[in-house]
């Protein structure tokens, strides 16, 4: 059994988190992961605070696991969905897309644990600063909005400058992601892509499909012009956006119009042509549907067996 200061911290059995992802991670598949040991993670994205109670509702009916919520601070709706987090009193609030200074003592005050997901030292000392109880540093290896930085670089930096509990994001999709995070100093995980062709995921069967025949590959990251740089899967889409970025006639403003919409399209839709499918580079590592519980476990006795073995292996006495 692996035991770290994150399992300790939640009372949970596997230091895991479920990323949020927007029209993806909603109450079902948050109680599946939740109620397989780990954190199951609502996405609140762009939604309505009635989506998102909704969705609480959901998992409470299926677990009795403490579940999280996501915030993205660009939302329109963040104030509304801040005031409806404290009132339910989610176990876990992370947060991304900006800064939870001003929320951070009303959802701690009703026990809440706030861990931001941060791209950077500089924003993970800041997050300590103001009271976060964890951060997830999460490298460009991810799927949807990344920072710059990859995860085996920017892991043990942001373990080393703080000292609340790190957990690491990106490029994490089986027993040996967990087990080299762990070993980078890392107190837990968060992963997205691998969960979304968990039987509990509710998203359009064709996003299943784009994740499970993905090669190494198959994503490619636009955005950088715009200064908020997105990891997806190569698609129609997502090759035009990429290619007009680079056309000095296109506007900044256009490039934002050509996006507004594209995930929904993709994870509601399963638009195969105008859809954005979001996804890290471990697609190319996703070969079979299966349960969220099963998904969970086989994380973790890989991961285990490798720290218990190969690790041991390669070290002589």
């Amino acid at each position: 059994m692996i035991k770290t200061k994150l399992t300790d911290l939640l009372g949970i059995k596997y230091p895991l988190f479920q990323g949020a992802m927007a029209w993806i991670s909603d109450g079902e598949l948050a109680a599946a992961v939740s109620e397989a040991g780990g954190i199951g993670i609502i996405a609140g994205g762009n939604a309505p605070a009635s989506w998102v109670a909704d969705q609480i509702a959901r998992a409470r009916e299926l677990t009795n696991k403490p579940v999280g919520v996501n915030v993205m601070l660009m939302s329109p709706y963040v104030d509304e969905l801040a005031d409806l987090l404290a009132q339910e009193a989610v176990a876990v609030i992370t947060t991304g897309a900006g800064n939870a200074g001003k929320y951070m003592e009303r959802w701690q005050a009703v026990g809440t644990q706030v861990i931001p997901v941060v791209p950077s030292v500089a924003l993970a000392k800041r997050a300590e600063k103001e009271g976060a109880a964890a951060v997830i540093a999460e490298g460009g290896e991810s799927g949807g909005h990344i920072g710059e930085l990859n995860t085996m670089a920017l892991v043990p930096q942001v373990v080393d400058a703080v000292d609340i509990p790190v957990l690491a994001a990106g490029g994490i999709g089986d027993g040996r992601g967990v087990a080299a995070a762990l070993m980078l100093g890392a107190e837990g995980v968060q992963m997205g892509t691998r969960f979304i062709v968990a039987h509990e995921c509710n998203v359009h069967p064709n996003y299943k499909r784009k994740i499970l025949t993905a090669k190494d590959r198959e994503t490619i990251t636009t955005g950088k012009r715009l200064g908020h740089p997105v990891r997806c899967l190569k698609t129609p889409f997502s090759r035009d956006l990429y290619a007009r970025e680079y056309d000095e006639s296109v506007t900044n403003e256009e490039l934002e119009g050509l996006g507004a919409g594209a995930l929904r399209l993709a994870a509601v839709e399963g638009d195969l042509e105008r859809g954005c499918f979001m996804s890290g580079e471990v697609a190319g590592l996703v070969t079979r549907e299966q349960p969220a519980a099963d998904i969970v476990t086989e994380l973790f006795a890989q991961a285990e067996a490798l720290l218990c073995g190969r690790a041991q292996e390669l070290v002589s006495s």
